[in-house]
């Protein structure tokens, strides 16, 4: 380990600072000079009481050395607020764009240690303007193996539920298998037990653990945009070092770097081998990301489904399919729109997604994997717990969220391109909205009609008629208002055309329609509201 510059003291700490997030606070502190550098943390831990041991303050230091480091406690654990509940993936994810925020980094290194490497996985996949590169440090695409016989895994939960029982206790059973090359160092062994108490509690620490089985994220690997470097020593137990390989095979041009040692624990062992590295990475040559772009994006149901973005100039374009990373992001980002703003369950969405299947904490873990694709195509605009997802409005225009709040009869008129979602016209989830959509346009194109009408404004009437008759098919009124509009307007040709029409969609009905005589020249009684 280096040591060429002195350990601050407690006085000359770097203050804990607070970033707000689903209403709790998320303790994190920042120091040091040089590129922005991002530490996810483990399952628990306690950033203000790390300092209190030479070997963690040590490794904080040094990172101080090349960076600016930031790093912070989870919800529920360290110096953060405590709560009832742990806060799934999608939330910590959340989390870690409100520390950036509050922190005021646009972009940084991320840095997933052990517990943190799913989730930084998952943020780089979401956000990738905001990373400049991603680190993974001791960790895998998931902490549990997906392919455990249920033997083997009912043994690993055992375990997970034991460790949770003696934690924080004489009995605990962490530094013998995070850093066996302490075991008998009995100095570090009781204040580890310190720490443990004052980092989370073991119902916490049993809900995080919980989690591990759920964190899966091996299906967004290859779709990860940014430079990645994989550190791993070779004996690790916790997370064992053929994890850490398949990690790196599945990210496109991933670096792999492999230590000696048996310590998951990074700041015993070989700490400057595999922190030189770092060092070597963050501050070299990184791929230079375009700047973030000007606008919110915009999402498109009526008459289509697409999301648009603004490019660096503010031109908007379309999100081509293949940057979605599947059709189900497609359609989670549709039932969310539909939803205008409002919180949809995991559990509808889940149905929605898997109808056949029913291992809902595997398919809660799956939904993430997709949440994450959405999330990277709207910006972050998602607001996810452990049982609702909805849109973050404030970040994200939908034309279904501004049909819905337009107070002007021409605003809704203009702004309804077409029927809500018309590949999605058979699923039970768009029927109200697809049809309140429609009244809405119906009851302002009405009123705007007869107020032409009314003014001799027969052309007005026709087109607005038109655009009544091309969304309801069968809306005899809005037909013969067309028809006496248009011949009003001195138009017979489009008029008698428009009759013909008329005369074939109520034919459908086994009705007849008025003489084109009777209608031309009386655009009808108005249509009313």
């Amino acid at each position: 380990m280096r040591h060429d510059a002195p350990v601050p003291t407690r006085d000359a700490l770097p203050p804990i600072r607070f970033a707000r997030s689903g209403g709790d606070r998320i303790a994190y502190q920042q120091y040091g000079d040089g590129p922005h550098l991002l530490g996810v943390p483990p399952a628990a831990q306690n950033i203000e009481m790390a300092w209190e041991w030479p070997d963690i303050a040590a490794m904080l230091h040094r990172f101080g050395q090349f960076s600016t480091y930031t790093h912070f406690d989870k919800r529920g654990t360290g110096s953060s607020d405590r709560i009832s509940r742990v806060p799934g993936i999608d939330e910590r994810v959340q989390d870690l764009a409100a520390v950036m925020d509050d922190a005021g980094i646009d972009r940084a290194h991320i840095l997933g240690i052990s517990e943190g490497g799913p989730m930084a996985v998952l943020f780089a996949h979401a956000f990738p303007d905001r990373v400049h590169s991603l680190i993974l440090y001791g960790t895998g695409a998931s902490l549990v193996p997906q392919d455990l016989p249920p033997e083997a895994l009912a043994e690993v939960r055992a375990g997970l539920a034991h460790f949770c029982d003696v934690w924080g206790t004489t009995a605990s059973v962490t530094v013998d298998m995070f850093a066996p090359s302490q075991a008998n160092n009995t100095a570090f062994r009781r204040w580890w037990e310190v720490y443990e108490r004052r980092s989370a509690s073991p119902d916490t620490l049993a809900e995080l653990l919980q989690l591990w089985e759920l964190d899966v994220v091996t299906e967004l690997l290859p779709q990860l945009e940014v430079p990645v470097l994989v550190q791993h020593r070779v004996g690790d137990q916790i997370v064992p070092l053929d994890q850490g390989r398949a990690l790196a095979a599945g990210i496109p041009g991933a670096e792999l770097i492999e230590y000696d040692g048996s310590d998951h624990f990074g700041f015993f062992g070989d700490v400057e081998g595999w922190m030189r590295d770092l060092e070597r990475w963050v501050t070299g040559t990184v791929v230079n990301r375009p700047a973030i772009r000007p606008g919110a994006p915009r999402i498109v149901t009526l008459g289509r489904f697409a999301v648009e973005r603004p490019d660096r100039d503010g031109h908007y374009g379309e999100v081509a399919h293949a940057d979605w990373g599947s059709r189900l992001a497609r359609q989670i980002c549709k039932r969310l729109a539909v939803a205008d703003g409002w919180p949809v369950t995991r559990a509808e969405l889940i149905d929605q997604l898997w109808p056949e299947e029913s291992d809902q904490a595997r398919l809660n873990a799956r939904l993430s994997v997709h949440l994450s694709g959405v999330r990277k195509v709207l910006e972050g605009a998602i607001v996810a717990d452990r049982d609702t997802v909805r849109l973050d409005l404030s970040r994200v225009r939908c034309d279904l969220h501004e049909l819905n709040r337009a107070s002007d009869d021409w605003a809704v008129v203009d702004g309804y391109a077409g029927e809500l979602l018309p590949e999605d016209r058979h699923e039970d989830w768009s029927s109200p909205a697809r049809a309140g959509a429609l009244a809405r346009f119906g009851a302002a194109a009405r009123r705007l009609a007869d107020h032409a009408t009314a003014a001799g404004n027969h052309q007005q009437a026709a087109d607005l008629a038109r655009r009544l008759v091309a969304a309801e098919r069968l809306d005899d009124a809005a037909h013969r208002v067309l028809v006496g509009a248009l011949a009003a307007a001195g138009n017979h040709v489009d008029a008698r055309r428009a009759q013909e029409e008329w005369a074939a969609a109520m034919a459908e009905l086994d009705t007849s329609v008025p003489p084109f005589e009777d209608v031309a020249g009386d655009p009808g009684q108005g249509l009313g509201p």
